[in-house]
Formats: structure tokens, sequence, C-alpha cells
């Protein structure tokens, strides 16, 4: 019962669609009808600017924290942790209230790994930043990032539930980058200057 309320609970609040209420809110933009039509933090930075992307950013990243922090005081153990982490990305991913649709995930999921992993976050937030700063891809810099979650996870010797969270985690984003993988591989993704 307690692991259920964890999920629907994580699912609902992973399912508040911030990037589309910031961009209400702050400039009457809808955010899927300009730039890439996605809720997330790039195409909010793109249509709105620096300051309602970091909006966007930090509540996205909330979502992920606040699944984990309640399987942690709901539940207590380690996959309860990782029930409402992934619960929460899922709701974000597939939002409720945006009829399935939704972001990618990656400020979710980096939210999730902040709270059960926090030297690979602080590892995989130097790489992505990196990556980004000398090709200006946010997604190939975040695709990238994913990927190493689950090989850094196991390099540092991290829970085996924590392990099996960044292989499903790092899935997570990599597929919600399929598009954006094929206009890398065309040379077609949009560059941030």
């Amino acid at each position: 019962m307690n692991y259920s309320f964890v999920i629907l609970l994580s699912y609902l609040i992973g399912s508040i669609p911030n990037g589309l209420l910031i961009g209400k809110w702050l400039k009457n933009v809808d955010l899927r009808e300009y730039g890439s039509k996605n809720i997330g933090a790039t195409n909010a930075y793109r249509v709105l600017g620096l300051g309602p992307a970091l909006g966007v950013f930090l509540t996205d990243a909330l979502k992920g924290v606040i699944g984990v922090y309640l399987g942690s005081a709901i539940v207590g153990e380690p996959f309860a942790l990782l029930a409402g982490g992934i619960a929460a990305m899922a709701g974000h991913n597939w939002s409720l209230f945006l009829r399935f649709k939704g972001g990618r995930g990656v400020s979710t999921g980096l939210g999730v790994i902040a709270m059960i992993v926090p030297k690979v976050t602080v590892i995989i937030f130097i790489i992505w930043a990196l990556i980004f700063y000398f090709t200006r891809y946010v997604s190939l810099a975040s695709i990238i990032a994913a990927a190493l979650v689950p090989m850094l996870m196991y390099l540092l010797g991290e829970k085996s539930e924590f392990l099996y969270f960044g292989v499903l985690a790092a899935a997570f984003v990599i597929i919600r980058h399929k598009a954006n993988i094929i206009r890398l591989l065309h040379g077609e993704e949009l560059k941030i200057k």
C-alpha cells in the first residue's frame, strides 16, 4: 500500500507541466506551440529566455527530488526511493495533464540522481557542461551524460539498486531523445548560442 501511494503521488507531482505553466504565467506563451514544442528547460530558454528556463529546470528537477524524498519518508527502503524517482520521471515524460505527453526527463532525472548518488551527479553535471560548452548541443550533452550515469555508478561502487535505476533512467532519457539523435546524425539539430 505504501509503495502504491509513493508511486501514485510521485507520478502526479511529476505530471505537473512546469514549462507549460511558467510559459503561460510569465509570458502568456504555450511552449508546445513554439521552438521544439517541448515543455522542458531548453525550449523554455529558446522561447522565453534564461530566467524562465532556470525556473523550468529547477522545478522539473524538484519533481525528481520530491519523488525520492517521498519514497524515503513513507517507506524508507532503497527500492522505494527509486520507485518514487521513476514515477516522477514517468509523470514528467507522460504527463496525466498533457494527454500522456511531456518532456524528456533530463531535469527530473537529475533531481533523482542528486538525491541518491550526489557524487555521480557532480561528475555528470561537469561532463554535461563541458560537452555543451564545446558543442552547444544540449541534446548531445544530455544523451552522453545519461549514458554515463550507470557507468559511473558502477565505477564508484554505488548500491546495486541504484545501478539498476541508472540503467533504466539512462534508457528513459536516451529513448526520449530519439528525434534529437536523428537530427544530430543528419546535422540538423539546433544549437544553443
